[in-house]
């Protein structure tokens, strides 16, 4: 059976974003993240958010939560 992927804790997809400059845009978010060599599972979460700015790592986390 296939691996079902899991949506990502907050917590796993701000260890990918540390340093980044907010406030940011989702390219900027995405980008940052596959540079700090960032897991399929946490990219795939991270294309779904909605594309914004995001005021904060915490905004980024709260969207990364909906996708539950």
């Amino acid at each position: 059976m296939p691996e079902k992927s899991q949506t990502p804790n907050p917590i796993e997809v701000q260890k990918f974003l540390g340093g980044l400059d907010y406030p940011t845009g989702k390219e900027d978010i995405l980008q940052k993240a596959k540079s700090e060599g960032a897991d399929d599972n946490v990219m795939q979460a991270l294309e779904q958010i909605p594309d914004q700015e995001y005021a904060s790592p915490i905004a980024v986390s709260r969207e990364v939560g909906k996708l539950h």
